[in-house]
């Protein structure tokens, strides 16, 4: 059902405390939903963790264990700042033992409690999506697959097909003809490739990102596991439901319990993540799959002045299959979003630059504007254009703190110490010897006899014979070891028995792995003295772990973007304007959004027009970047676009404005520059002075 109009006694109950008031209508009666399900959608900026936040407290301040409270997010970040929420609200420290994080570490938390019941082994590694890719190429060159007549799929769009197929649930030979049809003539190969990825990952232990939701999703579909399972909790509640894959939605409604108290949080007009398998029809379907779903719009928008939450209602009135909603504000303003047509790309940097300048000499700093692009390339003109005016910037989506080739060879050791079996992390760190190349590593490896076992590595008590195998290798030096390597490998041996013999803490497990590491760090990396702070970072967060088990898996499952990520304060706080592309500053705001390319082939991307589907999620993506915007919203319209083509040719196209703004629309923003729309003036040239020059140059020929 919809919101109760104003006279129900539901749509204003009485504030229980002082919190309570600092609720509006809606967000009051989605936090005291009593049971059953509730689909809450919440439309940009309003207020969405506020609510969620304030949901959790009033569970645990009407007498529901917070143990019995499951919150599940999409980063780990959110489920710890809406917990932290919670706990300042009721003023105890309560909410903190509420099960919160994302799909993937809630899985893994429960997969290493009840994976038994399946046989799973609860010593399990997690490998990111990086040593993922790796494992399978290593895999397509054990198969021969590695050259041919014709190309085969690189290691990345393995993977990408291998994570579209168990996220979409859709078949491989579906999902290579939609989305990758020049694999198609290789599906043969792609399957036996994805067929040995799982028994090898079986054989030592490991699980990636999709093995998680696939195991859980599995326990689930066991009536006495699932039963057992769903029964830890009275509650559920999901953030950014739209953001979910149909697995996800399916563990979603897997663990409703018998009153399928179900809380799902989202705004379908934000779903923006389908190349990840997301779909936004697991929202548009929650009340369908949730029988008796209870609805509350959110739309009072607490972010933007009224004339962009009017542009950007407009925009998504023509929007197919969503909910409808109207977002409003207080917060007045006269000035409407703008429309900045400009020559070309380079007029469009310039453009850029001197408003951000100009917004910076009126009290608005760096930090609080963006500018905004459909893909990463699109900045290259502007970030020449910024460094050249000494403007400086940072770009969402660069290396990752984990990425890094330091920190994962430190992973790498860890992980072998955590689990022996794992084969990647083994081929990563005897790869940095001296002397030790892919073979020979390969060979010390089946030396080890870490691929000892040709059956999947599954929970028996009475066998734990990989392991101690590898183990005793160890202690008893019987692998055969490059002479210039000798001294490196029994160092190494030395440190792995010593913490797996003594267990002792993370944070001292770290150090012994760091002072084994460092010389071969040193000796590997240019600038060693500013890269060895990330590995005395990881030093730093393995304080705050009681097992080796715990700190690798968070590491693996949401890991930081930065050391900085888990600092206090940060390293510096330098005003740098933001640069990020749509996808990535979802979730963010700032008084001044510029986005740059609002063309057609651009927003719309050309490559994403083939499908209904394809051009509503466009257009949503459109929807996000201008609810980012405060107080101003700049959208950039170049006439003309440059496309280099290789040689010393370059050509340029003449662009349209963006289909999403019609000029039935255009009474909404205030347009800038249109007059070069026009055509310029004609010179009036005597038509005789034109004949005589072409006829002398002609004549010139002649001669």
């Amino acid at each position: 059902m919809d919101l109760p109009d104003k006279s129900s006694p539901l749509s204003n109950p009485k504030p229980e405390s002082a919190w309570m008031a600092d609720l509006n209508d809606a967000q009051r009666l989605a936090v005291t939903h009593p049971v059953g399900p509730l689909l809450v959608i919440a439309g940009a900026g309003t207020g969405k963790t506020k609510t969620l936040a304030s949901r959790v407290a009033w569970l645990i301040q009407t007498g529901v264990s917070p143990e019995r409270i499951l919150l599940l997010t999409f980063t780990r970040r959110a489920a710890v700042e809406m917990i932290s929420r919670a706990s300042r609200v009721i003023g105890d420290q309560q909410s903190s033992r509420v099960w919160g994080g994302t799909f993937h570490a809630v899985a893994s938390r429960l997969l290493r409690s009840h994976g038994r019941t399946i046989g799973l082994d609860p010593g399990f590694n997690v490998i990111d999506s990086e040593d993922s890719a790796d494992l399978m190429d290593m895999i397509r060159i054990e198969l021969g697959f590695e050259s041919g007549e014709r190309r085969f799929p690189k290691k990345s769009t393995l993977a990408a097909i291998y994570s579209r197929v168990v996220s979409s649930r859709e078949k491989l030979g579906d999902v290579l003809v939609q989305r990758f049809p020049w694999c198609v003539n290789d599906q043969d190969a792609i399957r036996q490739i994805f067929e040995a990825f799982t028994k090898r990952k079986r054989q030592q232990a490991v699980l990636d990102y999709d093995d998680l939701l696939l195991y859980w999703h599995a326990m689930l579909q066991v009536p006495e596991i699932g039963k057992m399972i769903s029964k830890q909790f009275d509650h559920v509640l999901v953030d950014e439901y739209q953001d979910t894959n149909p697995i996800q939605a399916e563990i979603v409604f897997g663990m409703r319990g018998e009153k399928s108290n179900v809380t799902a949080v989202g705004d379908d007009a934000q779903a923006i993540y389908s190349f990840r398998a997301a779909t936004v029809e697991n929202m548009l379907n929650f009340p369908k799959q949730f029988e008796g779903t209870t609805l509350v719009r959110l739309e009072q928008n607490y972010r933007s002045v009224q004339p962009i939450l009017t542009a950007s209602n407009r925009l998504m009135a023509d929007a197919p299959h969503q909910f409808a909603k109207n977002l409003f504000s207080h917060r007045k303003s006269n000035q409407a979003p703008r429309i900045i047509t400009i020559q070309d790309e380079a007029a469009q940097s310039g453009e850029v630059c001197r408003r951000i300048l100009q917004k910076v000499e009126e009290g608005v700093s760096l930090r609080g504007q963006a500018v905004l692009f459909r893909a990463g390339f699109h900045s290259d003109a502007l970030e020449v254009e910024l460094q050249r005016r000494n403007i400086p910037f940072v770009k969402y989506g660069g290396l990752k703190f984990v990425e890094a080739a330091h920190v994962k060879d430190m992973l790498a050791l860890l992980k072998i110490i955590h689990n022996p079996l794992d084969e990647m992390s083994w081929h990563r760190v005897l790869n940095l010897f001296d002397g030790i190349g892919p073979a020979q590593s390969k060979r010390i490896i089946e030396a080890l006899g870490v691929r000892a076992s040709e059956e999947p590595k599954l929970l028996d008590e009475s066998d734990q014979t990989g392991e101690a195998r590898v183990l005793k290798n160890l202690r008893d030096c019987s692998v055969p070891i490059p002479a210039v390597a000798r001294e490196q490998f029994a160092q190494l041996a030395h440190t792995i028995i010593q913490c797996v013999d003594q267990q002792p803490m993370p944070m001292v497990v770290v150090e012994r792995v760091r002072i084994f590491y460092e010389p071969i760090f040193r000796k590997l990396y240019e600038n060693p003295d500013l890269r060895i702070r990330d590995i005395e970072q990881l030093e730093q967060i393995a304080r705050s772990y009681q097992s080796l088990e715990s700190y690798v898996t968070d590491l693996a499952l949401d890991p930081p973007q930065s050391t900085q990520d888990y600092a206090d304060v940060p390293l510096f706080d330098d005003d740098q304007l933001i640069l990020s592309t749509i996808h990535s500053a979802k979730g963010c705001e700032w008084e001044i959004v510029h986005v740059l390319h609002v063309s057609d082939g651009c927003i719309p991307n050309d490559m994403s027009c083939g499908s209904e589907e394809e051009l509503a999620e466009e257009r949503r993506l459109l929807y996000v970047a201008m609810t980012r915007a405060k107080d101003e919203l700049n959208l950039y319209f170049p006439l003309r676009s440059y496309a280099k083509k290789g040689g010393r040719s370059d050509r340029h196209s003449y662009c349209q404005l963006s289909r999403f703004l019609p000029p039935t629309d255009m009474q909404l923003y205030e347009r800038i520059g249109s007059d070069v729309l026009k055509p310029e003036p004609r010179v009036p040239i005597e038509s005789s002075a034109i004949t005589v020059n072409v006829d002398r140059m002609l004549g010139e020929l002649w001669k």
